[in-house]
């Protein structure tokens, strides 16, 4: 999601706007957004007819949700789906969320594509499956998964560890001083640990725990790349936003002034880090390695600012669940998850300015083909 916890706030929340496409109707007034493609928003699939299915977002004010918003709509054109797009005020608002829920059940939907705000949407969901609504969870699976049918999203956890198998590439031997700056230090949220233990495995060190960042050793030996000595200089909370990267990383600094990689959770948080050093004077001598592929986030490769970006794929997450419904409710069969996981990975790839011997890197350019927003 780029972070899509439903606490995280920062550049996600830099753009407003849904056009309204065809004969649009609001349901609901507490509804932040809605709109419904293609006309009528009957849900009948007999006879080649409009299937209907509402796509929830967690709010409209951040370039990762309109690009699933953008993808939603232009596959529901392709499958003659009637699609009513609703999403929260604000981040971590599920009172809307819950509205949209109820509306798609009384309009007779045959789907539910979701990114939650939280667990307080869990009861409205299980009444949506109940009426016979297949419910997919986009970018983040509920808590607990079952809430949702499938669950489409990126794996975040290989995620991290493209950027630490490049990270400790990158090192050439040399030791390594590194800040980890996470999305929370007071509460325990499944893409904050994927990617924390992601980045320490791609980098050839022990999490040291399954359920918990911070638990891995505080000095030793990396073993990726061609090996050498470590020392984790900090674990510091970023909310996934620039605000919060910034001091996380001025804190690391005071903590320990020679670091040289900073792990980051999002893109927001390592443009704070960025900020940070800069101001520090310390831009040059450390590498900063981000998870999102948004397109201004691969500008900073560009620039320099990072020195690798996994990338993610929103747009195709809310596409294939669009389609996925549309089959799903004309016969098709249910979808499933991808092989030894239990979700269906949507894809990553690990985007870098300078390639490194032995791993698979697209340039900024190539990324560029499929990143999102502006």
């Amino acid at each position: 999601m780029n972070i899509s916890s439903s606490q995280v706030s920062g550049r996600r929340g830099r753009r407003t706007g849904v056009a309204a496409i065809g004969v649009s109707i609001c349901l609901g007034a507490t509804l932040a957004a809605c709109g419904s493609s293609n006309g009528s928003s009957s849900s009948s699939a007999s006879g080649g007819g409009k299937v209907g299915v509402s796509l929830i977002l967690k709010t409209l004010t951040n370039p990762y949700f309109v690009s699933m918003e953008k993808d939603a709509k232009t596959q529901a054109a392709k499958d003659n789906v009637s699609l009513t797009v609703a999403a929260g005020n604000t981040d971590g608002d599920t009172q809307t969320q819950i509205t949209a829920i109820d509306n798609a059940i009384s309009r007779g939907d045959k789907g539910i594509l979701i990114t939650t705000n939280g667990d307080a949407v869990n009861a409205a969901l299980n009444r949506a499956k109940q009426a016979g609504l297949f419910v997919i969870a986009l970018d983040t699976a509920p808590n607990p998964a079952g809430v949702a049918n499938i669950t489409y999203a990126t794996d975040n956890e290989q995620a991290g560890k493209l950027d630490g198998q490049y990270a400790a590439a990158a090192l050439n031997g040399k030791p390594a001083v590194i800040a980890m700056l996470d999305l929370f230090n007071n509460q325990v949220v499944s893409v904050d640990i994927n990617r924390d233990h992601g980045f320490l495995e791609g980098m050839g060190i022990d999490p040291g725990s399954k359920t918990e960042n911070g638990k891995e050793a505080k000095s030793g030996k990396y073993t990726g790349g061609k090996g050498g000595s470590y020392t984790i200089a900090c674990h510091q909370p970023t909310q996934g936003a620039i605000d919060g990267g910034r001091t996380a990383m001025e804190n690391c600094l005071s903590a320990n002034p020679n670091i040289n990689v900073v792990y980051a959770i999002n893109e927001p948080a390592g443009e704070g880090a960025y900020n940070a050093l800069k101001a520090a004077g310390k831009e040059k001598n450390v590498a900063i390695y981000a998870i999102d592929g948004s397109c201004a986030g691969l500008k900073n490769l560009t620039s320099g600012e990072f020195a690798a970006d996994a990338v993610q794929y929103p747009g195709k997450m809310a596409s294939l669940g669009v389609d996925s419904i549309a089959k799903l409710a004309r016969g098709g069969s249910k979808p499933s998850v991808t092989g030894g996981k239990s979700f269906y990975d949507t894809g990553t790839a690990l985007a870098a300015a300078k390639p490194l011997g032995g791993l698979t890197v697209q340039t900024p350019s190539q990324a560029a083909s499929a990143c999102w927003g502006n």
